[in-house]
């Protein structure tokens, strides 16, 4: 199957179609996210890679569905999404608890046969280190808190109530899901992972980023930004460089 053929559905969102791309790059929106958090990623990758952008249900177009409660359930329905797009080298990108499901959705895509090109995993420690959390336990108020803390949402956005009343419930239950979601196998990656934090990110420390190396078997890099949670749309430029030299069919030299 090729790409001009393979559908997209509800799940996969393609701002900028780049069917003859040598590569195709899977991006996984953080809690409460949408699949187009990632425009600017495809904009940017367009056309030297074909970008696929998850869109999980219960949020935007897919608000009349039901949010899927964790990170394990999750990756079982997107891993099915992904392999029509498998006929090329295929590589993963994801934000913070969309880390934590590209992770996942790379191990079973592994054990299909399908070797992601490579593993990018932003702003999330790794998965061998959980850390206990409640936030998808409080109240409304402390819930818009924590995200006006992490800058992930346009805080003039939470201030408008039925812009709060549509997203609370997707980002509720993204909490849970990431604050519950363990790692409990034993099952190594075999393709390269690249992770990407902020350097005043207070969700990974040094520690937590380098643990991920001992989810893989293959090629393992920790690139620092400067900031925070959200370093990301500071250094969308760089971000791009740091996963276009890795996306080549050679290994990126420095990649270690």
């Amino acid at each position: 199957m090729t790409g001009s053929s393979a559908g997209t559905g509800a799940w996969i969102r393609r701002f900028h179609p780049a069917p003859e791309a040598p590569v195709r790059l899977a991006c996984f929106p953080h809690a409460g996210g949408s699949a187009s958090f990632y425009f600017p990623v495809s904009q940017a990758m367009s056309p030297g890679a074909d970008v696929l952008c998850v869109q999980y249900p219960g949020r935007q177009d897919r608000r009349d569905e039901p949010c899927i409660a964790t990170v394990t359930e999750l990756a079982d329905a997107v891993v099915e999404e992904l392999l029509p797009w498998a006929d090329r080298p295929l590589a993963l990108f994801g934000h913070s608890m969309g880390a934590s499901l590209a992770f996942e959705v790379a191990l079973r895509l592994e054990e299909r046969g399908v070797v992601p090109r490579a593993l990018f995993a932003s702003g999330r420690r790794a998965p061998s280190h959980f850390r206990e959390g409640n936030v998808h336990l409080a109240d409304d108020d402390t819930l818009v808190e924590e995200l006006k803390k992490l800058s992930g949402t346009d805080s003039e956005l939470l201030d408008d109530p039925e812009i709060l009343r549509m997203i609370l419930p997707a980002v509720r239950n993204d909490y849970r899901a990431a604050e519950t979601y363990r790692f409990t196998g034993q099952r190594r990656l075999s393709c390269p992972v690249v992770v990407l934090v902020g350097d005043e990110d207070p969700q990974v420390t040094r520690e937590e980023a380098d643990a991920w190396r001992r989810h893989t078997d293959g090629t393992f890099k920790v690139r620092w930004f400067s900031g925070g949670h959200f370093f990301l749309t500071s250094h969308v430029a760089a971000v791009m460089a740091e996963i276009s030299k890795h996306l080549s069919p050679e290994p990126a030299a420095g990649f270690r």
